[in-house]
């Protein structure tokens, strides 16, 4: 007998899981819990089955009957519903983590910390991914991309004027599709197959000064500077070394000799903490038993700890900057006052 909304209401299991059929092997199975289940009973390829339909009250009875029709269409074609609705629950779990937003959402985190980038040049990149990538690409699959459909997408940049950023956007693409083929989630690369289809990118020259009499202007306009005392030292040390704003502000020691030094050679300013110096205190410095003290700046930020430190030999004037500096850091790797403040990655 066919069920009724009333009487899978009223229906009761009791100490025992029961059931109540609606036909056509659709049944409600009751637990002593009181929760209440639909289930498809079928057979295919000889073997009974069962299939889950959903829980009551949240799948009606209507909706539970028309599961049932569906499934029933695909047993008449040969198709085995529960295997069916196996299968497109991977292929939607696939489309998620394989899609071009996944992907780069995985990449970019990794690709970040391979790089050593700065925090503000990796949220610049997310946010190029957020605003001009994402909208249009984000839900495909990333090995289903291809060479036009990644050109509209660059172009819609261009067409703003940022020509700039359509290459950078490209570039982009381009590590993400490459890093896609590497884990196995695509076999090529569309973005290379667009190396002339976008306006070449424009150069801009940095501001710089070139006329000595302009030098003389920013030189005065140093120490003219009324700001704290940390970044006045941090100007005046900058063009003395000429080393990267965001290496200068992450010195990690500021060490002198004052006089003869161990090893010999005039006075140096170092800026590495495996620079071979060991108790370092203002106006002296012992050396690790067995290493050479060193005699040039030497520069190793985070974002080049993979490379070879570089090195800048000091001048007088530096050196006497940096010793006005000693009694912020004492022997600290960091000044107490830290030039972050009056400083960033980007410059001073």
């Amino acid at each position: 007998m066919p069920l009724t909304e009333l009487s899978i209401r009223n229906a009761r299991a009791g100490e025992k899981a029961a059931r109540m059929s609606d036909g056509g092997g659709l049944y409600l199975q009751m637990e002593p819990n009181g929760g209440k289940y639909w289930r498809l009973a079928y057979r295919f390829g000889g073997k009974q089955k069962t299939l889950a339909l959903g829980v009551y009250p949240t799948i009606t009875l209507k909706d539970a009957r028309a599961r049932r029709d569906e499934a029933r269409r695909q047993l008449a074609h040969g198709i085995d519903p529960g295997a069916h609705r196996k299968e497109v629950r991977e292929r939607e779990e696939a489309q998620v983590t394989t899609s071009f937003e996944s992907v780069a959402r995985e990449w970019l985190p990794k690709m970040a910390s391979r790089k050593g980038w700065a925090e503000s040049y990796g949220n610049k990149v997310a946010r190029r991914l957020e605003v001009d990538l994402f909208p249009w690409l984000g839900g495909r699959p990333v090995r289903e991309i291809t060479p036009p459909e990644l050109l509209r997408v660059l172009q819609r940049i261009e067409e703003r004027g940022a020509v700039n950023t359509a290459h950078q956007a490209k570039q982009t693409c381009g590590q993400i599709f490459r890093y896609a083929i590497a884990t196995g989630r695509a076999t090529r690369d569309p973005s290379a197959d667009l190396k002339d289809a976008l306006p070449p990118a424009r150069s801009r020259h940095l501001a710089s000064i070139t006329d000595p009499k302009g030098v003389g202007e920013l030189l005065r306009a140093i120490d003219g500077f009324k700001g704290t005392f940390v970044v006045q030292c941090a100007l005046r040390l900058a063009p003395l070394f000429f080393v990267r704003p965001g290496e200068l502000r992450q010195a990690e020691c500021l060490a002198l000799y004052l006089g003869a030094p161990p090893v010999g050679g005039a006075p140096f300013f170092c800026k590495d903490r495996d620079a071979g110096q060991e108790g370092v205190a203002w106006g002296a410095a012992v050396p690790v038993s067995g290493r050479r003290a060193p005699r040039r700046v030497r520069s190793s930020s985070r974002a080049m700890s993979t490379r070879r430190p570089e090195s800048s030999p000091p001048s007088s004037q530096a050196v006497r900057q940096a010793l006005e500096m000693g009694p912020l850091s004492g022997l600290g790797l960091y000044s107490s006052f830290l030039m972050e403040m009056g400083l960033s990655d980007m410059g001073l």
